[in-house]
């Protein structure tokens, strides 16, 4: 089971960017999907969890309206579209198998979300 989170980078408070998380080893169709962040001296941050079965969604209250999850199973990809930015949205994001909105079994190397001016 492999997971990789790319398209972190540096952005200006008020933009934008899309993360991926490609998947192998697994069929992505078979499980929920999800983010989760860690931040320097902060406690680990359930993002987001997209379930296979009917596509239900869930949204921690800090991104909600701003956060979108997506996932593509024919290109075994999972996404986080990520608009208006907050500098408290800096941290390291991690794509991740999860068993609920914020429970999270399996996860790859994370890729660093910067937002500053």
């Amino acid at each position: 089971v492999q997971l990789q989170a790319s398209g972190g980078g540096s952005v200006q408070p008020g933009g934008s960017l899309r993360l991926s998380c490609t998947v192998s080893g697994f069929s992505l169709d078979s499980y929920a999907i999800g983010w989760f962040r860690q931040a320097p001296g902060k406690e680990r941050e359930g993002v987001s969890c997209m379930r296979s079965l009917d596509g239900s969604r869930y949204y921690s209250d800090s991104v909600k309206r701003r956060f979108t999850i997506s996932r593509d199973n024919a290109k075994n990809t999972a996404y986080l579209q990520m608009n208006s930015l907050k500098p408290e949205d800096t941290a390291i994001y991690y794509c991740a198998t999860c068993l609920g909105p914020t429970i999270f079994d399996y996860w790859g190397q994370g890729t660093q979300v910067t937002v500053s001016s």
